[in-house]
């Protein structure tokens, strides 16, 4: 006995020490990814397998619905549904049992009684001083509930709507992610084109310092036109390093987008088409689409409904319980059991709480006062939905605006620049002129390209906004327009 208790102790002080987080992630790796993804770790297209391979925004969309962690957050409370789902059809099937017992007594009540089950209950027993027993009872129990006030249909369909809801959270983690996975890719582009435009404006500064050198070693120059340009040089050195630096954050941002590991070096490829969207093209139909479509507001409606249900199931609190019960059993005092000395019994028994100390009247009134928030929380996400969809479209118009105007500004700026410098060459424009003309050509450039890459991701915010994402699950290479 002291060698069967030495040996539990060991398994239970063995087991307490598997609760360490570095043990924890170590026996989860197989069946659960947990932390940020090594770019090696996922081969095929579900990450990128080396650094200088370029992925498209279509196989980005796909790493991150693989990757995120939200994603597996989301997943696993779905999981968690599907188990509550599975509990709840337990109450209606029979609960099965097996026990042993000892017993070893000298209780008149628990001498006789088992005795009498073992059937050997002496003829002249004495009643009041009938000795010592010892008995072991094994048996099978068995119990069903017939009828609980409804309680457990209620329960499983709460549960098949948590598992819906779980179903639809997921959605919406979709929603959002492939929206910020667009975003954070145009934003990569856009800090990419600042490079180059960056680089562009230090080689035209460049050429044209030179050539001042050159005039001013002639005696043709000034030399504050020579130090004009070096601190104009300068400052478009000092640009390109911004642009460097938003680069590698918006690159950074991208791959804690995607699940890989943030120093990551990713190349992408530049998409001349928008993601493909059947977004629709005014904000009524828009926002029409956005009431059927969003997860979100889905999950609401869902949500009021399981809190209905759980109303009605505070309610039936109030309703009897009715189970059958069965047991077969036998006893002997040596374990020596004979089916000719068995025992059974089945027994039909009704509960019904009369009075509880006002428990369940204080269990409906938290129901329904959970109902009345769920349906202020419900009138309020749609709220939200509006102005969100609203929003989107507005942020789409000005940013269609603003990519026109910063267009034709570009073209004039660039078309001015090139003016100044045919007149700066031949020597009728100053060095103050030529320098502005090149400063506001480099800024309606990036201007222009910052305005672009704005439209595509309002875009993106219009099928967030409308849900349309949680719809398309990505976007494939085909079609995009």
């Amino acid at each position: 006995m002291r060698r069967v208790a030495v040996c539990l102790l060991l398994i239970i002080l063995a087991g307490c020490g598997r609760y360490q987080y570095e043990d924890i992630i170590a026996s989860q790796a197989e069946s659960v990814r947990i932390g940020p993804l090594a770019v090696e770790e996922a081969p095929g297209r579900d990450s990128p397998s080396t650094a200088a391979e370029k992925i498209s925004l279509a196989e980005a969309i796909r790493i991150a619905l693989k990757n995120n962690p939200e994603q597996h957050m989301a997943l696993a409370r779905i999981q968690q549904a599907e188990a509550a789902l599975l509990q709840s059809n337990a109450a209606f099937y029979p609960a099965l049992g097996f026990y042993t017992e000892y017993t070893h007594a000298d209780a008149p009540s628990v001498y006789l009684f088992k005795k009498i089950d073992q059937r050997e209950l002496p003829p002249d027993a004495n009643f009041n001083y009938p000795g010592e027993l010892d008995n072991f009872e094994t048996g099978v129990t068995g119990r069903l509930n017939l009828f609980n006030g409804g309680r457990d249909y209620l329960n499983r369909r709460m549960a098949r709507t948590g598992l819906a809801i779980s179903r639809l959270d997921r959605e919406s983690v979709e929603n959002g992610l492939i929206a910020s996975v667009i975003g954070s890719y145009y934003d990569v582009l856009a800090a990419g084109e600042f490079i180059r435009i960056s680089r562009e404006s230090i080689a035209t500064v460049q050429k044209e310092l030179e050539m001042m050198r050159v005039r001013l070693r002639g005696g043709s120059a000034l030399k504050s036109d020579v130090l004009s340009l070096e601190a104009r040089l300068a400052h478009s050195q000092e640009e390109l390093v911004q642009s460097r630096n938003r680069y590698q954050t918006a690159l950074t941002a991208l791959a804690t987008l995607l699940g890989i590991d943030p120093s990551a070096e990713l190349v992408l490829e530049q998409p001349d088409r928008l993601p493909a969207a059947s977004f629709p093209q005014a904000y009524d139909r828009g926002l029409d689409y956005a009431l059927a479509q969003r997860p979100d507001l889905k999950q609401m409606r869902t949500n009021v409904e399981k809190a209905a249900m759980a109303v009605d199931a505070a309610r039936s609190e109030y309703l009897p319980r009715v189970d059958i019960q069965a047991r077969y059993y036998l006893d002997d005092e040596s374990m020596d059991y004979d089916t000719d000395r068995e025992n059974w019994m089945t027994a039909v028994i009704l509960n019904w709480d009369l009075f509880t100390g006002f428990s369940t009247r204080a269990a409906v009134n938290m129901a329904s006062a959970r109902l009345a928030e769920t349906l202020a929380a419900d009138r309020n996400a749609r709220l939200s939905a509006r102005m969100d969809v609203k929003t989107a479209y507005q942020n789409l118009e000005a940013a269609g605006a603003r990519l026109e105007a910063a267009r034709q500004s570009a073209a004039s700026a660039e078309e001015s620049l090139a003016l100044v410098l045919k007149q700066f060459e031949g020597g009728s424009a100053t060095i103050t002129r030529y320098l502005q003309a090149e400063l506001d050509r480099n800024r309606a450039r990036i201007r222009a390209t910052a305005a672009y890459y704005d439209r595509q991701k309002a875009l993106a915010e219009i099928g967030r906004a409308v849900g349309y994402w949680a719809q398309a699950k990505g976007i494939e290479p085909e079609g995009l327009r």
